[in-house]
């Protein structure tokens, strides 16, 4: 079965079971060697690359939806998730289907849901479906070496700039490091994200004052200096801050 066939066949159904011309797409971010990378689908039909996306079942909330996507789509569950945005440009993605049938339900015009999500980047391990040819981590500083499909660059973009609009007043950390993390680890996440340096000494203040750490009585091995001191996140602490906010920062 050709893929083209097996797209139209996988509308017919999606048209049967889902909401038409709302569609979710997901932003998953992971951290790994001091670099902030985001999951993407390699797709067969055009070779382009998708974010982990799919469409809203008749039955479902769309914060449901959205966790289900996630799921059947990358394997990747048990997540912060967030909405963060609403894409509806006219012809964002009809054009990227020319070669397919007009009433192909993937052609129609969509408004897209944006669901950003943050995990430990050695936790996920999503495998292709028939569709799609690979999963892989992009790095988000470098977009622009990758053929990324429709507005989801735009999507990420935009999902980026609410990471760094939220981390001024939120925690962020508990779902992109290990569970055990320096502080230089942290701060270069932060730095990471916000894509600029910051003072060692002001950030190692205003990250205690937050109460979210817990100092353990390990080192982290294998630096020829004196090994630095290991942390984790309080996840009661870190709880309460994501829900009431933070004033230290």
């Amino acid at each position: 079965m050709n893929d083209q066939k097996q797209l139209i066949e996988k509308s017919e159904k999606f048209y049967r079971d889902c909401i038409p011309h709302i569609s979710i797409d997901t932003v998953v971010f992971g951290f790994n060697q001091n670099e902030l990378k985001v999951l993407a689908i390699k797709m067969k039909f055009n070779q382009q690359w998708f974010l982990p996306g799919g469409f809203v079942r008749k039955e479902e909330d769309i914060d449901v939806a959205a966790v289900n996507i996630l799921k059947e789509r990358a394997g990747v569950s048990n997540i912060f998730l967030e909405e963060f945005a609403v894409f509806g440009k006219k012809g964002r993605n009809e054009s990227h289907f020319d070669d397919y049938d007009d009433g192909l339900w993937q052609k129609q015009r969509f408004i897209s849901i944006g669901y950003y999500a943050l995990v430990d980047y050695v936790s996920v391990s999503p495998k292709a479906d028939a569709l799609s040819e690979k999963f892989d981590w992009l790095e988000v500083n470098s977009l622009d070496r990758y053929q990324i499909t429709m507005d989801h660059k735009e999507i990420i973009q935009k999902a980026l700039m609410t990471l760094r609009e939220r981390i001024t007043y939120k925690p962020i950390g508990y779902n992109l490091l290990p569970e055990k993390f320096t502080l230089p680890e942290l701060q270069r996440l932060y730095e990471t994200i916000l894509g600029r340096t910051l003072n060692r000494g002001n950030f190692y203040r205003k990250i205690k004052n937050m109460d979210i750490l817990v100092k353990l009585d390990e080192q982290r091995k294998g630096s020829a200096r004196k090994p630095p001191d290991l942390y984790s996140f309080n996840k009661v602490n870190y709880e309460k801050a994501l829900q009431n906010g933070i004033n230290s920062w």
